[in-house]
């Protein structure tokens, strides 16, 4: 059976995961919780928030229920110890969080964070019975100097090699194209789509069970005008929203968008 074939779209729940960066304030997350208190959500498409971390206890307390999953921006890879500003993967659980971003393109520019680290950060969060989320992608001069599956396949296999397939089941995957924020560029769907496409087929030659399972999501520059072309794609499952997840109507209408039905087939 081909990865993205319908049995495994129909298996793959869609993701729309928001992360809020550093943004927001306790004002702003009581807004949020309200406004989908009064618009529960009831489409098919799984929701996550990814507030900063201080948020994370009003979130849980705010949504009260409402079927809307959160997690932490980053993690460290110990338990606990001397590491001054760090959050643990037992902390984040006991803030109310499930899910975790690991390796996000953010963290690998501005804190160093190499594939190693990456995988040792998955690995951490899978301790602590989090869901990882390992971000992958391209910079721009990568992507134009044509190593831009080379790239992503090293990251992917960083995780691969050392954990196994069977790890990425217990979490999502979230394609970046790095080369596309902040450069006035924009990922087409049929960019996003090969590139997803990639990927699967990289997970497919460790694992086809798990390649089909496998859910990776969209992280660039998801909105509402565009989520409908890029969640029709066979091997894109979702989202990792940034900006307009901080709007609840902008998130809901992304949210709508992944609960549509997806093309048959890949270019895999």
């Amino acid at each position: 059976m081909h990865p993205s074939s319908e049995a495994s779209l129909a298996a793959r729940r869609a993701i729309v995961a928001g992360n809020w960066k550093m943004f927001g304030s306790r004002e702003r997350v009581r807004q949020f919780c309200k406004a989908l208190r009064d618009a529960p959500w009831h489409g098919e498409a799984q929701l996550l928030i990814f507030p900063p971390v201080g948020y994370l206890a009003d979130f849980a307390a705010g949504l009260g229920g409402i079927g809307l999953e959160l997690g932490a921006q980053n993690l460290h890879e110990a338990a606990q110890g001397a590491c001054t500003g760090e959050i643990s993967g037992p902390m984040i659980r006991d803030l109310g969080g499930r899910w975790v971003l690991v390796g996000h393109s953010e963290c690998r520019a501005s804190r160093g964070e190499d594939d190693r680290t990456v995988a040792a950060k998955f690995a951490a969060a899978l301790r602590a019975g989090l869901a990882p989320i390992l971000c992958l992608g391209e910079t721009l001069a990568e992507r134009e100097a044509g190593a831009a599956e080379t790239v992503v396949a090293r990251q992917l296999a960083a995780v691969l090699s050392g954990l196994g397939a069977d790890s990425l089941g217990r979490g999502a995957i979230a394609y970046e194209p790095v080369w596309a924020i902040g450069t006035g560029r924009t990922a087409t769907p049929e960019q996003a789509q090969e590139m997803h496409a990639f990927i699967r087929a990289a997970i497919c030659r460790a694992d086809e069970a798990q390649a089909r399972r496998a859910r990776i999501l969209h992280g660039g520059s998801v909105k509402p005008e565009n989520a409908v072309e890029l969640f029709a794609q066979p091997d894109i499952d979702g989202g990792l929203i940034g900006s307009a997840s901080l709007e609840p109507a902008s998130f809901l209408a992304i949210a709508a968008a992944a609960s549509r039905p997806r093309k048959e087939g890949s270019t895999t």
